[in-house]
């Protein structure tokens, strides 16, 4: 059921896309299975997602296919003198590996094992699809909302300092390092998922069986629900609204005003404002914020390095939503409510709902909404009252966190001590 679900989501986006002159995410999906993929190492991560369900000897057969083949499509693009000038030279063999034991589970295993092999190939494919799925997404949203709400966030964010300004002065004065560092971070999320995924999966081959929750599922899930948030609350990010600031990242033509990073909005009645239709409206809530504090969460029960990566990369990546401009600092604290709330959700499914759980995911739900209609209806207030509302923010998303942890920490099987045999009397 949840496969067919897929698929025929797939498909209408696909057909939704169409509509308005698009390729959708079945399209470009197949389409590199020859040309140069956008992001090879994204389709050498679902590749690696799908051998946990392999022996290891199998898993070095499938990366040395995957290698082979791509060596393959070099010498050919080099033959015929083609250049890849949009994507990476790699990752077609990766995409043929897995479709090839796509084959081999429907023509050569049966049962449990061909259901497991094909869980392991679903589950590659979907980390790609979900991203082809959120490229035609944004398409979408530039198509669909001419109109972006940009000028209630940026008045909103009065009542936390204007913090992508703020961050953005400071992106600035690092230095061309820091900023390549921070945009390689915010690139390469998703193989940083793959990463903990890997771990969490990592007795998939021995147990023959998934864990009932991963941070792929989550991943997922926020990608799925993400987009439509976007329609309903459509903004561009301060360094398109705010004109192209110290990156010169684009906007110009149809910015509100050049005031980013070195100038703050002024205050003022906020108003819908037209653009264009290629930028994608993404920033309510902020997805890359979202899927980082999954990646934090899942990353805390693994070993200190696996806990000290997922901490960097939700630093660098608020970091990099802020400094780079793409996202105000509202949308970071919507998104945190939202990875918050999905988590939740997917681990009360997972273990059986009850009624923490259900609280939980209701106060989540709660505060998410309540942010959302503040946003639109409040932001003026906001403003003008910045040492009240930016308090109410913060505690809003705390009170969140709070009863995640809290919630979770309940959740957690007990460990009972190992009973010690009592001492024997002695026998002379």
């Amino acid at each position: 059921m949840a496969g067919v679900a897929t698929l025929g989501f797939l498909v209408a986006l696909e057909v939704a896309a169409r509509r308005y002159g698009l390729p959708g995410p079945i399209t470009t999906q197949m389409q590199e299975v020859v040309i140069a993929p956008k992001s090879g190492f994204l389709l050498y991560a679902g590749m690696a997602l799908m051998m946990v369900v392999l022996t290891w000897r199998e898993r070095f057969i499938a990366l040395g296919v995957a290698i082979g083949i791509d060596v393959v499509f070099f010498l050919v693009r080099w033959a015929a003198d083609i250049k890849v000038t949009d994507g990476h030279p790699f990752g077609n063999g990766a995409l043929w590996v897995i479709l090839g034991y796509a084959v081999i589970a429907v023509t050569r295993r049966t049962g449990r094992e061909r259901a497991l092999l094909l869980k392991g190939v679903g589950l590659g494919l979907l980390l790609v699809a979900g991203r082809k799925t959120g490229d035609t997404w944004l398409l979408i949203t530039a198509k669909t909302r001419p109109a972006v709400l940009d000028t209630y966030l940026a008045t909103a964010d009065h009542a936390l300092g204007n913090p992508s300004w703020v961050a953005g002065r400071i992106l600035a004065a690092a230095g061309p390092i820091g900023s390549h560092v921070l945009d390689y971070v915010y690139i390469q999320l998703p193989v940083a998922a793959v990463v903990i995924s890997l771990y969490q999966m990592r007795r998939v081959a021995a147990e023959r069986g998934f864990p009932a929750h991963h941070l792929v599922r989550t991943f997922l899930v926020i990608g799925l629900l993400g987009p439509a948030i976007y329609m309903i609350f459509p903004v561009v990010g301060p360094v398109f609204a705010y004109g192209g600031g110290a990156f010169g990242t684009g906007g110009e033509h149809w910015a509100i005003a050049s005031l980013w990073p070195h100038t703050p909005p002024p205050i003022a009645p906020p108003h819908p404002v037209s653009f264009d239709t290629l930028t994608p409206r993404n920033c309510m809530p902020s997805l890359h914020t979202a899927w980082a504090t999954a990646i934090f969460i899942h990353s805390r029960k693994g070993p200190r390095v696996l806990r000290f990566a997922g901490t960097f990369w939700l630093v660098a990546t608020l970091s990099a939503t802020l400094g780079f401009g793409y996202h105000y600092g509202v949308d970071l604290i919507a998104g945190v409510v939202f990875a918050l709330t999905i988590e939740a959700a997917l681990r009360s499914l997972a273990r059986g709902w009850d009624r923490s759980g259900t609280q939980l995911v209701a106060h989540g739900t709660a505060v998410f909404a309540a942010l959302l209609v503040a946003y639109r209806y409040l932001p003026l207030e906001m403003a003008k009252h910045p040492w009240l509302f930016g308090p109410l923010l913060l505690l809003a998303m705390g009170s969140v966190i709070h009863g995640y942890i809290r919630t979770t920490k309940s959740w957690e099987p007990i460990a009972t001590p190992a009973l010690q045999p009592e001492p024997q009397p002695r026998v002379a």
